[in-house]
């Protein structure tokens, strides 16, 4: 699956990529190495600990440039009464009868615990697109969906302060 980034999102996964190759990685051998001389392998905690942060950060490594390598650059504009990227949007719930706010965001920068939410999920994709007074079916899964209508859109930019969801 090609994910959908924008430029901003690569920036940062590149920036992230070069800390980790660059600062992190140094810093993790030279710990393997300084460990390993604390004596035998078979218990020596410390090594065990530092060969787990290697293999961490060597994950996150592959990742980032599984990332850069199959990414789709994205174009963050949208018409002005409609909802796009980065866009804030408050909705009305008819099943819980209450007005809820999230911003909508690329997958890579989603927290749906701040009111960050991808425009892939159901109701991230439910809403691109769609203006104020719209009443849409947000359908979750084949045995639930809801109806949401939308009050207000504030328009977004991306402005590099969401930061990138860590593993």
């Amino acid at each position: 699956m090609f994910d959908q980034l924008t430029s901003v999102d690569i920036k940062k996964l590149k920036d992230e990529l070069e800390y980790r190759i660059g600062t992190v990685r140094p810093k993790i051998l030279e710990e393997v190495k300084f460990t390993r001389s604390f004596g035998d392998l078979s218990e020596n905690a410390e090594y065990h600990a530092a060969k787990r942060e290697r293999g961490k950060n060597e994950s996150r490594i592959r990742y980032i440039r599984n990332m850069l390598k199959t990414a789709i650059v994205i174009d963050a504009t949208s018409e002005a009464d409609e909802v796009g990227l980065f866009d804030t949007v408050t909705y009305f719930v008819e099943e819980d009868n209450c007005e809820e706010k999230v911003r909508i965001v690329t997958t890579l920068r989603q927290n749906s615990m701040e009111g960050l939410i991808s425009k892939e999920s159901p109701l991230g994709s439910t809403l691109m697109g769609k203006k104020v007074g719209d009443r849409l079916l947000v359908k979750v899964n084949d045995s639930y969906s809801y109806y949401i209508t939308i009050r207000n859109i504030e328009k977004g930019n991306d402005d590099d302060s969401l930061e990138i969801r860590k593993f």
